[in-house]
């Protein structure tokens, strides 16, 4: 028989967890850094400085399938400021334009998926096609670092 003051008391430990992963400010920060450290090996690999490695791409391309699946939700009205959050106003102000942008990036993404690379030459334009998304959505809808 489990002794409930350690049941409590382990519920009562987990809360303050639930609570900041409730919060949408630090889970798309979590999740751009995420598809952050998803592009570094690719990175690496388009410039030459590591091997092509099938698995990482796949890998690195299924962070960013999901992200672009969760981005668009965590964004909701409330959260426009607070928590160190980089996000322009213009998510809220143009939520069309931003909802576009973040179409691009999945689209662009799919296509990645589907060209299934098999090496760094196969691996460079479908990239660029991701990374030329990331930078689009950065430019329009995120304070620029100073």
């Amino acid at each position: 028989m489990k002794n409930p003051v350690i049941v409590l008391m382990i519920a009562l430990l987990g809360i303050p967890f639930a609570v900041a992963g409730e919060d949408p400010i630090q889970q798309r920060e979590e999740l751009m850094e995420e598809t952050r450290d998803a592009l570094k090996p690719l990175g690496a690999m388009a410039k030459g400085e590591r091997d092509f490695d099938a698995e990482v791409v796949n890998a690195s391309f299924a962070v960013w399938k999901r992200a672009g699946a969760q981005f668009g939700d965590l964004f909701p009205e409330g959260s426009e400021s607070g928590g160190g959050t980089e996000a322009k106003s213009t998510i809220w102000t143009d939520r069309e334009g931003f909802d576009r942008a973040l179409a691009e990036f999945n689209e662009a993404v799919d296509k990645a998926m589907a060209a299934q690379p098999g090496s760094v030459d196969e691996l460079k334009p479908v990239l660029g096609g991701v990374t030329k998304t990331c930078k689009g959505c950065h430019d329009g809808y995120r304070v620029k670092d100073d």
